[in-house]
């Protein structure tokens, strides 16, 4: 839940005296008529007792038992100072900008939006260059928050301006010290996400507004927006949206929260109101690698919208891979290789393409699905994807290593035997010598040398004995991974990881094994945690945002339909119990479980030195079969493609480039890592930082600063995040050489949620408007040229509470101690004075 805090309470406390039994005047005539009574009675009983004294000191006596009750009078009355503050909380104005990815789009309605301009570009320039929050400020505090998929935590708050003397006018004007501080300062933020600003012109709007929801939960995000102010003087909300609801409950929602509150909304639409005729190669999944004679596939999806039953053609070209420069003169050239005439289908349905190649040269080739569409296709920058194909004679090296004939061990064996792209070795600790398996070549022992290990590309590891390995055998094994970028699978298993006899996690000379996994184990493993995970009904696997991102979990080429088959997948019986995952990781998955608490990570991987590492929590992705068999194939097929990377993409000697993955969604945060790279010597690079070079969709260049890796020399690390839709090329110039350059490529896609209904609602957005008293503006012209009719919409509601504090406890233990004292005192000299006069 976000708790909204208001900005700025002006405070004027008065201390006042009161008495604590009084609260009329009438509360005064018994207490007074009482002490009255008594005071006469003993000034009556010493003028009797005092008679034979002088008279001095019976008035004396007198004093000072009337004293005593006086005393005890005021004890009564309760005597006590009370503050009472009022406080000013200022009036507050929402405005809440939609985050969803479907703002990342472009419009080429030319009277709406500029080309090439994405929908969220256009939103924080407007809020940067308008003069709307600073007018709203004279009147209300004004908070910006986020939504898409959720309502984000990271809001901005603007304090009020206050009217200030004519000698501080020019800090007034800019927010000055009434504003707060900086957005950027790290200590503006409190644990909530609120960040105080000075004013709009200091905020990287850019960064703020960073796309991130996969879809539109516009009716649940403001109804949630609005309950949380509300409890504030809320004056209204102003809503930035492309109305593109489409999650969640509906405009009616927001309606009931704001009528209940008793506040209007206005809303502003951004894009256009048009969607506009167009088609576009939604996927293009040539395999990274090829072998001479072995023929392979490419697929491509291809996906339009109002083009129902129109015919498109479908063509496949070659060229040979070029510099960035060339690869931006070329895009969508070369060689014709095979074209196809496709029957396009309703708006956003997927038409699959299909071609089969056979490389005859060995060589890097850059493939280019492209397609020729209607002439009333009005979006063509997406009409080409490519993607480069290294044919190579060399085949993938892979060493199955497993501890026990298990069931996926089995599979993955005969998969691999069967992949004419792979040269598959096993290795099984409990076979015996001679017994005969599907591989190449079976071993007896784990490769102890750097010519037999430094041969393989990727070790798969079934619930493996590591205590086996020898100390020279896990350096080996470890500096594989780190320098040579070795791919490491490693999948759980009860025998060897959960048994605590012949297990290896509380082993301490398995300390660089442990560091290998991108997991943390327990300290201390009991049978009770490894029995903790094990269920006797399967259990779904849950994936998080980066697994359902994962290129390589998709089982099939549409992400929607791989999505669906996973869903269709009942699930795994057990995981290995894990603390969590180690910094830098990324996780997958988890494990499904009914059990409370936070679910066990069944799926993770991290890059580790050069190399990569994926660790599952059981090996029973063989159950994949049972939905169907393609699945398991597809899954291990793409796993070991992609941590075999930091082998694969090995196309020079002074180092490598790697990214998480190949396909990313708008909004991402790409991290770039560069290993082993070194100067034309082949001495490791000891430069502080290096430049990466990105090539964008637009074929706009941006340049990324990778800085140096103090742990190892020749290791550089940066990120950038993702803006735009299409495909990206990664270069990585080698400072010293001779035009030589490391090169990646990745792939930004937007999802078919937020690319059905991509115009402007402006259905939704009006009645929201209409229904709740407010406003409807189109187009964000109007935060510029209707400023003043959006600012008088919102009343103030500044309001003022009196607060009263409860009386001070130590003063009231000080005046109790002092009454106290004069009771006794009083007494006490009274008692000597009679005492003296001999007084009964």
């Amino acid at each position: 839940m976000i708790r909204f805090l208001p900005l700025m309470a002006e405070e004027v406390s008065r201390r006042t005296f009161e008495w604590g039994r009084i609260q009329s005047n009438s509360d005064w005539i018994l207490p007074i008529a009482v002490t009255t009574a008594v005071l006469l009675y003993v000034a009556y009983m010493y003028r009797r007792d005092a008679a034979d004294l002088s008279p001095l000191l019976g008035v004396f006596l007198t004093v000072l038992r009337g004293a005593v009750f006086l005393a005890l009078l005021m004890f009564f009355l309760e005597p006590r100072w009370r503050i009472e503050t009022e406080k000013t909380i200022n009036s507050r104005t929402v405005v809440a900008v939609d985050t969803s990815l479907s703002m990342g789009l472009t419009d080429f309605d030319s009277s709406v939006s500029t080309a090439s301009v994405s929908r969220i570009q256009q939103t924080a320039a407007a809020l940067k260059d308008s003069s709307l929050i600073d007018r709203l400020r004279s009147r209300h505090d004004v908070t910006v928050v986020r939504f898409d998929s959720q309502l984000h935590r990271d809001f901005l708050d603007f304090a009020k301006i206050k009217p200030m003397p004519a000698a501080a006018g020019d800090d007034a004007a800019s927010g000055g010290p009434a504003a707060g501080t900086g957005a950027d300062s790290d200590e503006n933020s409190d644990e909530q996400g609120e960040t105080k600003a000075k004013s709009p012109a200091d905020v990287d709007w850019a960064k703020y507004l960073a796309l991130s929801g996969e879809e539109t939960r516009l009716g649940q995000s403001v109804q949630q927006l609005i309950a949380e102010v509300s409890r504030l003087p809320l004056s209204g909300v102003i809503v930035i949206s492309d109305g593109g609801h489409n999650a969640g409950p509906g405009p009616e929602a927001i309606v009931a929260a704001a009528r209940e509150a008793k506040v209007k909304v206005l809303t502003v639409g951004v894009g256009s109101d048009k969607q506009p005729p167009s088609v576009r190669v939604a996927a293009f999944n040539p395999p990274p690698r090829a072998y001479p004679g072995d023929p392979f596939n490419v697929t491509g999806v291809i996906q339009s919208w109002r083009m129902p039953g129109q015919t498109a053609t479908v063509q496949l070209l070659a060229r040979p891979v070029g510099s960035a420069a060339d690869r931006r003169a070329s895009r969508g050239t070369g060689e014709l290789v095979e074209s196809q005439q496709i029957t396009l289908g309703q708006d956003g349905e997927e038409v699959p393409v299909k071609f089969t190649l056979t490389p005859e040269a060995v060589g890097k080739k850059t493939y280019c699905l492209k397609v020729l569409g209607p002439e009333n296709d009005r979006e063509k920058d997406d009409n080409v994807m490519e993607a480069d194909v290294e044919i190579v004679d060399r085949k993938t090296k892979v060493l199955l290593f497993a501890g026990g004939p298990t069931r996926e061990y089995q599979f993955v064996r005969n998969q691999m035997y069967r992949d004419k792209s792979v040269e598959s070795d096993v290795l099984l600790q409990t076979a015996q010598p001679g017994v005969s398996q599907e591989a190449v070549k079976i071993l007896d022992e784990f490769p102890s040398t750097r010519e037999e290990l430094y041969q393989y590309d990727c070790i798969v590891a079934f619930d493996p004995d590591w205590t086996a390995l020898d100390q020279q055998q896990v350096d080996l094994l470890e500096s594989w991974v780190a320098e040579q970028g070795g791919g490491l699978i490693v999948l759980a298993g009860p025998v060897f990881t959960g048994n605590r006899v012949r297990g290896w996690v509380e082993d301490a000379s398995m300390s660089k094994i442990r560091a290998l996994y991108p997991v943390e184990f327990p300290r201390r493993l009991s049978s009770l945690d490894v029995a903790a995970f094990k269920t006797d009904e399967p259990a779904p696997l849950e994936f998080t945002r980066e697994g359902l991102e994962a290129d390589f979990l998709t089982l099939t080429d549409s992400a929607v339909e791989s999505r669906q088959a996973w869903e269709g997948f009942p699930g795994v019986y057990g995981c290995f119990p894990v603390r969590g995952a180690k910094q830098g990781a990324t996780v997958l998955a988890h494990f499904g479980s009914q059990q409370e608490g936070e679910k066990p990570i069944f799926m993770a991987w991290q890059f580790y030195g050069s190399g990569r590492v994926l660790y599952m929590g059981s090996g029973e992705m063989w159950r994949l079969r049972a939905v169907d068999p393609t699945y398991f194939e597809q899954l291990y097929t793409k796993l070991i493609r992609h941590i075999s990377k930091g082998r694969l993409l090995r196309g020079s000697t002074r180092g490598v480039l790697l990214v998480g993955q190949e396909r990313y969604r708008l909004g991402n945060t790409v991290g770039v890592q560069a290993y082993r790279l070194t100067t034309p010597q082949l001495e490791p690079l000891e430069l502080p930082d290096v430049t990466l070079q990105v090539i964008l969709p637009d074929q706009t260049l941006q340049t990324v600063k990778l800085t140096a890796d103090s742990g190892r020399p020749g290791s550089y690390s940066g990120q950038f995040t993702v803006l735009q839709e299409g495909e990206y090329r990664l270069e990585l110039p080698l400072p010293g050489g001779d035009d030589e350059s490391l090169a990646q490529q990745i792939r930004v896609e937007i999802p078919n949620l937020e690319r059905e209904r991509p115009e402007r609602n402006d259905a939704v957005l009006s009645e929201i408007a209409q229904k709740t008293g407010g406003r409807y503006f189109v187009g964000l012209s109007a935060l510029f040229d209707d400023v003043d009719q959006i600012v008088s919409q919102f009343e103030d509601r500044t309001r003022t509470l009196i607060f009263t504090e409860t009386p001070s406890a130590q003063w009231q233990q000080q005046w109790l101690l002092w009454l106290l004292l004069g009771l006794f005192g009083f007494l006490c000299v009274e008692w000597i004075i009679r005492r003296l006069a001999k007084l009964a």
